[in-house]
């Protein structure tokens, strides 16, 4: 990453109050409207990447200067506290790993694994130190007992299983659970053992005989996680009925229940002094209690994604929270709230320009579907209806409508000026996943995991055709631009072919080898591009239905479509200019190029391609979209909100005047363009 990126989106995405960014935005006149950020600075402090799947857990070292997370691409990783860097990976697991911690004195980590082992690792080399080999099924977690001496590991062979560090043999098994163990931690003078288990009970064992001294019940559902306050006095069991339980260690009594969370409680854990419980949760949270009260006094946003462990620093001013979004985010425990821009709307599965670019569409799992002001970036209208999440909306070709397709097998139309409701499209059997407007605005088709395709007039409500043919679900469908053919993708991993009219099938594209994400004609209709799972973007003769052009994209493209003049195929990785030929020594590849305009690539959004403004995390987009017209992008980000940013290309610097990247494609025999 160049230093004038980093600069560049320092001052665009720095909180409003903040005085760098008043005093230099006027630095970056090339971006003619500005993205609406967060009034102030929130307590997140560090986002930890690097992880390439889910991190199930994470930890701090006893001083606080280390970080350690588990995740499952197979790896610990280690990471440096006060500036966020990767310090080492620890590989050797060969499946997922599902916890981490370091020893008391800081010199070893151990790590549970779905491989059924426990591995001791070296802090200081990363080299792997001990297997500790004897469950039967996945470990779930592992801790070390306050002395060092022994390791804790709890697993779905519904035990618990007491190692000797310094062996690595067997100390003890902790057997009488009925089914898998979760998690196990020792007391804080190491005389007990706690465990949870999917049985719904927290049972705690005298360590020393390996003894049952007392079942903890009162969990509706699953115990994921259980922990002792530091004093010893109470546990903390963190439950999938969606709450935390305390405990008196000494009576075995509840005697408090946490209740807040709207989804599994994945984990829970007591600050250092004892006063502060923090939980981990489904729901996307971490939520601060207190635990003298019982309520709660703080909720952390930002995760996109289940937070599965809460952990506090040993000074309790920060907490490290990991979470399925491969992330793993450090918060600051003196603010206990945090909201990235206004309150969380929800995951946008689609964001839609209006065709005269006045208005954004974002369908979003809220249920909703929200249209926002693109010369303000307000919101300016919610439609409320759906009964489930909604996975997309469109525009009619006047702009007066929009059809949003849903979870709750419906479509649904709605007017765009008043928001009201207007018709509700109901026949399909399963969840609708994208529905369209033909040319003329007279009917909709709505593509459905209930592998058909159907038809609706948009002035009575009514179904006119049944589209019958696919195998599995269909993801979308369009009409030609003449409104006479309906194109469909599937994913049975086929384009089909539909008279409009009739409703009869008229070709079936075969070729891709995964799913098919969308498919578009050409506007002269002799041409069908369709973009798969499998990385490519096929072109279709519609008449003779076969390949005549494999393009390899070495990315997923879900959205597409022809530029008029049907020589550019506007994608959701950017504009590829078609029919370019390049014949030498009799090579029948054609050179197709991705070229200019904006498009949001992974972390970045890209200018031709180059990268010309890194996103930081809480600014990456669910979806986007891109008015070519305006050169205006907006982009839905982990909130639910849609932001906008404005690039006027004339004021560019000149590196980014010229496209970069070029992709390569295979031909047929019989190209008219080939040479």
């Amino acid at each position: 990453m160049a230093p004038l990126q980093v600069y560049y989106s320092g001052l665009l995405f720095t909180p409003q109050s903040s005085l760098i960014r008043g005093g230099y935005l006027k630095d970056i006149p090339w971006v003619t409207m500005k993205p609406k950020v967060a009034d102030a600075w929130s307590s997140l402090i560090q986002t930890l990447e690097g992880h390439t799947g889910s991190v199930e857990s994470a930890v701090f070292s006893p001083d606080g200067k280390l970080v350690a997370s588990a995740s499952r691409d197979n790896t610990v990783r280690l990471w440096d506290a006060s500036t966020g860097k990767q310090c080492g990976v620890l590989e050797g697991h060969t499946e997922g790993v599902n916890s981490a911690v370091f020893s008391p004195d800081g010199k070893l980590v151990a790590s549970a694994s779905d491989d059924s082992t426990v591995r001791l690792w070296d802090t200081l080399t990363g080299k792997q130190c001990a297997v500790l080999e004897g469950h039967t099924w996945n470990v779930n977690s592992a801790m070390f007992s306050p002395d060092g001496k022994l390791v804790a590991s709890a697993s779905y062979d519904e035990t618990v299983i007491l190692w000797d560090t310094s062996t690595g043999k067997q100390y003890g098994v902790l057997d009488g659970h009925t089914s898998d163990v979760n998690s196990a931690v020792f007391s804080p003078d190491g005389k007990l053992v706690a465990s949870a288990s999917r049985d719904k009970t927290v049972r705690l064992w005298d360590t020393l005989t390996g003894k049952q001294c007392a079942v903890l019940q009162g969990h509706a559902s699953w115990v994921n996680s259980a922990v002792f306050s530091p004093d010893g006095k109470l546990v903390a069991s963190a439950s999938r009925d969606n709450t935390v339980r305390l405990w008196n260690t000494s009576t075995g009594n509840q005697c408090g229940v946490l209740e807040g969370h709207t989804c599994d409680v994945r984990s829970a854990v007591f600050s250092p002094d004892g006063k502060l419980v923090a939980s981990a949760s489904d729901d996307n949270t971490a939520r601060l209690w207190d635990t003298s009260t019982g309520k709660q006094c703080g909720v952390w946003k930002g995760h996109t994604s289940d937070v599965k462990s809460a952990v506090f620093s040993p000074n309790g001013k920060l907490v490290a929270t990991a979470s399925t979004d491969k992330m793993v985010r450090l918060w600051d425990t003196s603010e206990k709230q945090c909201g990235i821009l206004g309150a969380d709307i929800g995951f946008v599965n689609s964001v839609v320009f209006s065709p005269d670019g006045a208005l954004v569409a974002s369908a979003s799992n809220d249920q909703t579907v929200r249209l926002w002001d693109t010369s303000t970036g307000k919101q300016c209208g919610v439609l409320e209806g759906h009964t489930w999440r909604v996975k997309s909306a469109v525009f009619s070709p006047d702009g007066k409508l929009v059809a949003s397709a849903s979870y709750d097998k419906t479509v649904r139309l709605w007017d765009t000026s008043t928001g009201k409701q207007c018709g509700v499209l109901e026949g399909h059997t399963s969840i609708v996943n994208s529905a369209v407007f033909s040319p003329d605005g007279t009917l909709v088709a709505s593509a459905s995991y209930d592998k058909t395709v159907r038809l609706w007039d948009t002035s009575t409500g009514k179904q006119c055709r049944v589209l019958k043919g696919h195998t599995w679900d269909v993801n979308s469908a369009v009409f030609s631009r003449t409104g006479k053919f309906v194109a469909s993708a599937s994913r049975d991993n086929t384009v089909r072919l539909w008279d409009a009219s009739t409703g009869k099938q008229c070709g079936v594209l075969e070729g891709h080898t995964s799913y098919v994400n969308s498919a578009v004609f050409s506007p002269d209709g002799k041409l069908v591009a369709s973009a798969s799972d499998d990385k490519t973007v096929r072109l279709w003769d519609t008449a003779k239905k076969t390949t005549i052009e494999i393009i390899e994209t070495h990315g997923r493209i879900n959205i597409m479509k022809f530029s008029n003049d049907g020589a550019h195929l506007h994608t959701s990785r950017g504009i590829l200019q078609l029919r370019s030929p390049l014949c030498t020594d009799g090579n029948r590849e054609l050179a197709h190029t991705f070229t200019h305009s904006l498009y949001v690539t992974d972390q970045w959004i890209t200018c031709n391609m180059k990268k010309l403004l890194w996103l930081p995390v809480d600014y990456r987009p669910s979806r986007s979209a891109v008015n070519d017209t305006t050169n205006l992008l907006a982009f839905a980000i982990p909130s639910g909100r849609v932001i906008f940013i404005s690039i006027d290309f004339t004021a560019l610097p000149a590196a980014y005047s010229q496209p970069s990247v070029n992709v390569a494609v295979t031909t047929g025999r019989d190209f008219p363009w080939a040479c």
